[in-house]
């Protein structure tokens, strides 16, 4: 159960993550209870990012510098985990979610693992929540994995809140392989915003198959 990028066999995404740096144990015990939960049906698994992907998140984090981040889609806590390590220890987290039920489980591994005083936790409509923020240059990291049909508006809000050359990190741009031929509203959403960023002189863009596809963002 534990997520791996669609295009990787399961024995190839096992030799990914053993030539990288390993997950720590507070997080694999938090993969593995979230993977327990799907198996319960109160919770999908591929709302779970690959652990390949939040040890990348983490070194982007510490190699960005970066000191005040923000993530839209907390579900469990995993990426906000990965992220809170990779702040420096008065950096600051601040996390938009829905739902209360699965961001409790966050709580608790975010308190596990000693950086809790690092992570905000804001719940309710997050896009209201993002608009209700100043509209200044404020945060070194964004990371968005919520309501896909809401990126478009998700990128819009981060611009003016972003400092410069910080950078967005946008998860399942490729859904599955599912934006060459869209199925649905999200999948017509995320093919949409693909080709509008690259073509956005404001932003820095490159789409990684990493996982179900990775957007990076820079500011310019």
């Amino acid at each position: 159960m534990t997520p791996r990028s669609f295009l990787l066999s399961p024995e190839l995404a096992g030799y990914v993550r053993a030539s990288s740096d390993p997950v720590d144990p507070v997080m694999a015990e938090l993969i593995r209870e979230t993977a327990e939960m799907a198996e319960r049906g109160e919770a999908s698994s591929t709302m779970q990012i690959a652990p390949e992907q939040g040890v990348l998140m983490r070194l982007l984090t510490r190699a960005l510098g970066a000191r005040r981040a923000i993530e839209i889609g907390t579900f469990t806590g995993f990426s906000a985990l990965c992220i809170a390590e990779g702040l420096p220890e008065d950096g600051s987290l601040l996390c938009l979610d829905r739902s209360e039920e699965w961001t409790a489980v966050a709580r608790r591994y975010w308190e596990r693992a000693g950086v809790a005083d690092r992570i905000e936790l804001r719940l309710g409509d997050a896009l209201a929540t993002l608009r209700g923020l100043p509209a200044e240059e404020t945060f070194d990291l964004a990371f968005v994995d919520a309501d896909k049909t809401g990126y478009p508006a998700y990128v819009e809000e981060l611009h003016p809140r972003l400092t410069g050359n910080g950078v967005v990190l946008l998860d399942n741009t490729l859904r599955s392989g599912r934006v060459l031929d869209p199925e649905d509203e999200s999948d017509r959403a995320l093919a949409g915003l693909n080709a509008a960023l690259a073509a956005d002189p404001r932003w820095e863009t490159v789409l990684l198959p990493l996982a179900d596809g990775l957007t990076l963002l820079r500011k310019r």
